[in-house]
């Protein structure tokens, strides 16, 4: 996988999952499935966005040249966790 698909478009896959669901009306889903899957998709992001924090955190300690794309997938990433803290 190249590093605009792994490190950009899967985490911009996550927050536009997470949006849709977010954003589909309750007839469809059910309030409580719909609130559910939102969270749970929000506590995944928000750990992965943790654990790509920590693997870019790491690789900027030693210089390495990529320490910058992990910390772009770890903003991404919290986009979700923004969004269900400002719907909830």
């Amino acid at each position: 996988m190249k590093r605009t698909e792994s490190h950009i478009y899967v985490p911009l896959l996550i927050s536009a999952v997470f949006f849709a669901i977010a954003f589909t009306p309750a007839s469809m889903l059910g309030c409580r499935a719909r609130g559910l899957l939102a969270l749970g998709i929000s506590l995944s992001s928000g750990l992965a966005g943790v654990g790509t924090g920590i693997i870019g955190l790491k690789k900027k300690v030693r210089s390495e040249a990529d320490a910058m794309w992990w910390m772009l997938s770890t903003a991404i990433l919290t986009i979700p966790v923004i969004g269900m803290i400002i719907l909830a």
